[in-house]
């Protein structure tokens, strides 16, 4: 193996093709972003979350989660747009319904995912559920972060 001098006359430089491994750290790059897309989605600024100690993390994921999140003033907010009264929810709930009703899946696979704020009046989304119901959703799921105590 020589190390040092000129190199061999007709010797030429290998130089390896670059091209995968650009493509993949790109598709490695967009993967990332979608993943951080819909991880974003479930969560939202306004909302505190209250703290339980009974609080878990769910066991397997939802076959068909509808997360509404609620502030502390009451009003609701999905799909990243806050809506000015809780019967603007309606239509959203319908489109849910006819989506799964569409896919020829029961109701009983969705489940109303609520983020209530920590203050948020549980009369109101007790009213919230209502309307939920009203529009044929059987499964609820309240979220709260998980307290682990002093």
């Amino acid at each position: 193996m020589r190390l040092a001098g000129k190199p061999r006359s007709g010797a030429r430089i290998q130089e390896g093709d670059m091209t995968p491994m650009i493509d993949m750290t790109f598709q490695l790059i967009a993967f990332f972003m979608v993943l951080i897309n819909f991880s974003q989605t479930e969560q939202d600024q306004r909302v505190m979350l209250p703290q339980s100690v009974l609080a878990k993390p769910p066991e397997r994921p939802l076959q068909h989660p509808v997360t509404i999140h609620m502030t502390r003033d009451g009003s609701v907010v999905y799909a990243g747009q806050e809506l000015a009264t809780m019967q603007r929810l309606r239509p959203y709930l319908v489109n849910e319904r006819m989506v799964l009703e569409g896919r020829g899946r029961p109701m009983s696979d969705a489940t109303i995912v609520i983020r209530a704020d920590r203050y948020a009046q549980a009369g109101v989304v007790q009213k919230l559920i209502q309307l939920c119901q009203e529009e044929k959703f059987e499964k609820f799921a309240l979220r709260a972060k998980e307290d682990f105590g002093p």
